[in-house]
């Protein structure tokens, strides 16, 4: 049944978050869950020649603390797609060595941060769409985006993921809005799978 199915993927995935005990270890299990998962979106084509997801190395540079600024303002995202429009409200803005990026909170039932990014790499190296850092309704808890208390976060980039319609044209995804495009290359992360 997909709606298991889907709800044991994204367990998973919380788990990956929650639990790997380093990046090594997190990327390791990543591969394994989209090389296996009936919900990876890894094309069902394509999984039994899966060789793993390809990344930048660890970069202890694309490490960031950062103070959340408390910011207004209200977007909504056509995702083209069943989801349809999706209205996010900023949560704050954070400001990164490479530039200031809108950190989102998701307007819909439970809500959840949701940190896009486009950046100098996008279209060369990354996905053009850009990647994303934190969309904890899909269960990105802790790794990308974490809360240390107060207004402060660390951010690490080494964390930059793809969205699901980066490897398979089947999916539908929410892009990062131009209030978080920076033209500064982001070294670190996942690079782009084909």
């Amino acid at each position: 049944m997909e709606a298991l199915e889907l709800t044991d993927y994204r367990a998973a995935v919380a788990r990956i978050y929650l639990d790997s005990s380093d990046l090594a270890d997190f990327r390791a299990r990543r591969d394994k869950l989209f090389a296996t998962h009936p919900q990876s979106p890894i094309p069902v084509s394509e999984r039994p020649s899966f060789a793993g997801l390809r990344y930048y190395p660890a970069r202890p540079g694309a490490i960031v603390e950062a103070v959340v600024t408390p910011a207004e303002g209200e977007i909504d995202i056509d995702t083209g797609g069943p989801d349809g429009v999706v209205h996010y409200k900023r949560a704050g803005i954070i400001e990164t060595t490479f530039g200031p990026l809108s950190l989102w909170w998701i307007s819909a039932y439970g809500g959840g941060l949701f940190l896009p990014v486009r950046d100098g790499t996008c279209g060369s190296t990354t996905y053009g769409g850009g990647r994303y850092l934190t969309d904890t309704v899909k269960g990105t808890h802790g790794r990308g985006l974490e809360v240390l208390g107060g207004d402060r976060v660390r951010l690490d980039f080494n964390y930059l993921y793809n969205p699901s319609c980066a490897y398979d044209d089947a999916w539908l995804c929410p892009l990062a809005p131009p209030e978080n495009r920076v033209s500064a290359p982001i070294e670190a992360g996942e690079l782009t799978y084909r």
